[in-house]
């Protein structure tokens, strides 16, 4: 057991198996370690040194930079994960691994390099992101839960790896005092390694002692391809006969990636029964712009002028929007 592994322990972090044989900490939003100040002084801070990070990325040639990046990506998973892969997307346990932090690395992630890479100033922003999008779901559905005490509870989550902003919606929401009825977490992906992790990790969390103790919470993963929604639409039309309550959730995935037609397809989808849809919008001010052109991944920068006109398209309307430089989080309710 390393240093940090050690000392994550003694601070209470728990762990869980991930798919290749190793342990990952499971990112808890309550807890100090993970936790990502979401008030104008903190986010100010981050805003400066995210800028300030480009400034001085942008003075180093390309042809040094991918000669850089290159040489790192054979020594660094997560550098070979962003840099060093050709699908156009960053895959979901690599993607968990990075909101970890640079303090949070644990083996096999912990090379000097993952840990330097892990340690930009963009990285904090990914689990803000996350953060954001738990935190609109799980206050979007208190109320109605508190109304609705037999009611199940299903988390329907797109493209969402681990799910672990559905799993931290739950803890807030069991803190709220609203989880003493069936949960599942619907997780629609076509990875097998982040859900696969996901589900470990909600087995940990519901143990004796842990934060999810005594709920009757389940974790559904079914491969799911946003471009073709027909079980979507069966999932939804299964979810009319129960008498729950629906929402749904897209962190880091279909309205970043997903083309007009398959938000307002997805979303049209969702519109026959959920009660609110979360998910990230990626930013599209000059800097993301640039950022993601000098980039390998497929992402639209839509901000939200750009998005809002999908979600009108599919019945939906912005309730609520949060910040965080690389994207913009929205809450979505039907109109």
């Amino acid at each position: 057991m390393t240093d940090i592994v050690k000392q994550m322990h003694d601070d209470g972090v728990l762990f869980a198996q991930a798919g290749e044989g190793y342990e990952l900490p499971i990112i808890d939003l309550a807890h100090p370690r993970f936790f990502v100040p979401d008030e104008p002084g903190p986010v100010g801070a981050m805003r400066d040194a995210f800028h300030a990070d480009d400034i001085r990325r942008r003075r180093i040639p390309k042809f040094l930079m991918r000669f850089v990046l290159r040489s790192a990506a054979r020594k660094s998973r997560l550098v070979h994960a962003l840099f060093g892969s050709g699908g156009g997307f960053l895959d979901g346990l690599s993607t968990y691994v990075m909101k970890l932090g640079a303090e949070n690395l644990v083996p096999p992630y912990d090379d000097p390099i993952d840990r330097k890479f892990a340690a930009s100033p963009h990285i904090p922003l990914l689990r803000l992101r996350m953060q954001q999008v738990a935190t609109m779901v799980a206050d979007g559905v208190k109320d109605e839960l508190l109304r609705r005490p037999q009611a199940p509870l299903h988390l329907i989550n797109i493209g969402g790896g681990p799910a672990i902003d559905s799993i931290n919606t739950l803890m807030r929401l069991n803190a709220y005092g609203c989880l003493q009825r069936p949960v599942v977490i619907h997780v629609l992906d076509g990875d097998d390694a982040g859900p696969a992790f996901g589900a470990k990790a909600l087995a940990v969390l519901k143990a004796e002692g842990n934060p999810l103790q005594g709920t009757d919470v389940t974790f559904d993963h079914q491969r799911y391809d946003w471009n073709r929604t027909s079980l979507l639409e069966e999932l939804m039309g299964s979810l009319k006969s129960e008498y729950a309550v629906v929402a749904a959730s897209s962190e880091g995935a279909l309205f970043e990636y997903g083309t007009d037609q398959a938000i307002i397809g997805n979303l049209k989808a969702l519109r026959t029964g959920a009660a609110l849809v979360a998910g990230s919008v990626t930013s599209a001010d000059a800097m993301r712009r640039r950022m993601i052109a000098d980039s390998k991944f497929k992402i639209f920068p839509r901000g939200i002028e750009g998005f809002a006109p999908l979600a009108a398209a599919a019945g939906f309307a912005i309730a609520q929007s949060r910040d965080a430089m690389l994207s913009d989080q929205v809450l979505l309710r039907p109109v």
